[in-house]
């Protein structure tokens, strides 16, 4: 039976299927050699394409070199990869040696460093918290264009890539919450949603930006009474929007805030600033006054954290009491979930990936596409982000001028 309006697909048995159809080539087209590396910083589960990321890569003529056993904490097999279309490198030294492109979800770290050769392309996070003027200087001596997830910003304006690990982060936050709120872990032994009769849980959450409003989406649909601070009226009116005045919300008061987290069996800390260290919203002294068994979980860690009693945990150690209440502080909360996080990676990094291709060379790629270009932070010999040269007391030039005289 034929199915007109189903175009580009085809019955087989069990259901429908893709006819995969390679993008036509233009004159521009360059083939690149892309390299997915395994990580090795610590607890790093994610990796940065996953074998559906390879495919599509593929069929646009690209070669995916991939190293044997990049995709093993994400639940994906080296078997998958093959069949995706990738070549399996078996040395690090090897996959960077063969490579245009190095794409990675942490920055270079250790042996890696000498792996990197001139005028490679990377793209991976920065890390700002661990990034050093040494590396940026590595990066500059060898003439690597080198494109940070942190900066890649959307025409609409959004971070695409930091959108989606933030939504993550968000989402996780309850999961965790609502495990460690019961007794069997040291918690109040109260559900997030409560039961005909037997009133749920109240999650407070601080911050109304991305991982506040996953969050909050997440601990509705577990059934909590949720209450939102944030330091802006309108973040909290804008989220009020979104979920249709489901949540309290209330400004960001030393008072508000003292009385929500005491009232609270969740606290959950998403303040952030764009570029800054996040704010202490909740004292010691805030934290003494929840109720034993109660739960907290930092959400920006990796910011430096929102609650004076938070300190940096593992993944392999993620909780300490303070106060009698439960506190998880894991900066890395995306790498819990590294199969979902991979997903989301690969979803937004490859079509960036098959734009540089299609520009033929990374000159025209960054002249032509304002999110690469405003992901960049070191071209050719040259530092581009005025933020890092502040930061560390160096020169930079602006990456529209350095690619306009074709440096």
């Amino acid at each position: 039976m034929e199915i007109p309006s189903l175009q580009g697909f085809t019955r087989e048995k069990g259901g429908l299927m893709t006819m995969e159809k390679p993008l036509k080539k233009g004159e521009q087209h360059e083939a690149l050699r892309i390299g997915v590396p395994r990580e090795v910083a610590n607890e790093e589960r994610r990796v940065a394409i996953a074998p559906t990321g390879v495919i599509a890569l593929v069929a646009n003529g690209h070669d995916v070199y991939v190293e044997e056993g990049a995709g093993k904490q994400a639940h994906f097999r080296d078997d998958e990869y093959a069949e995706a279309g990738a070549k399996l490198v078996d040395d690090p030294g090897d996959l960077y040696a063969q490579c245009d492109l190095i794409a990675k979800v942490g920055p270079p770290d250790g042996d890696e460093l000498d792996y990197l050769k001139e005028r490679q392309i990377l793209i991976s996070a920065l890390n700002l918290g661990g990034t050093t003027a040494e590396f940026l200087h590595h990066l500059m001596r060898l003439k690597i264009s080198g494109i940070g997830f942190e900066f890649i910003r959307d025409p609409d304006g959004t971070l695409p890539l930091v959108r989606m690990m933030h939504e993550i982060t968000g989402s996780m936050a309850i999961q965790i919450a609502g495990r460690y709120l019961e007794s069997n872990e040291g918690g109040k032994g109260v559900m997030l949603g409560g039961i005909s009769g037997v009133p749920p849980a109240t999650v407070v959450i601080l911050g109304a930006g991305v991982v506040g409003e996953w969050a909050a989406r997440t601990a509705l649909g577990y059934g909590a009474h949720v209450i939102v601070l944030d330091t802006e009226l309108g973040a909290l009116r804008s989220l009020e929007h979104y979920l249709d005045r489901r949540i309290t919300t209330a400004m960001a008061s030393e008072q508000y805030i003292a009385q929500a987290v005491r009232s609270a069996d969740v606290v959950i800390g998403a303040m952030m600033s764009d570029g800054q260290r996040s704010p202490v919203l909740v004292t010691e002294d805030m934290v003494a006054d929840m109720a034993p068994g109660g739960v907290i979980v930092d959400a920006v860690m990796d910011q430096g954290g929102c609650i004076e009693t938070s300190r940096p945990t593992s993944h392999s150690d993620p909780v300490y009491r303070e106060s009698d209440v439960v506190h998880y502080c894991v900066p890395n909360m995306p790498s819990n979930v590294a199969r979902t996080a991979s997903y989301a990676l690969t979803n937004v990094l490859v079509p960036y990936l098959v734009r540089i291709g299609e520009c033929g060379s990374i000159n025209e790629a960054l002249w032509h596409d304002e999110g690469l270009r405003s992901g960049t932070y070191v071209y050719r010999q040259h530092l581009t982000k005025k933020s890092l040269a502040t930061m560390f007391g160096m020169n930079y030039r602006d990456i529209e001028l350095l690619i306009a005289s074709g440096i």
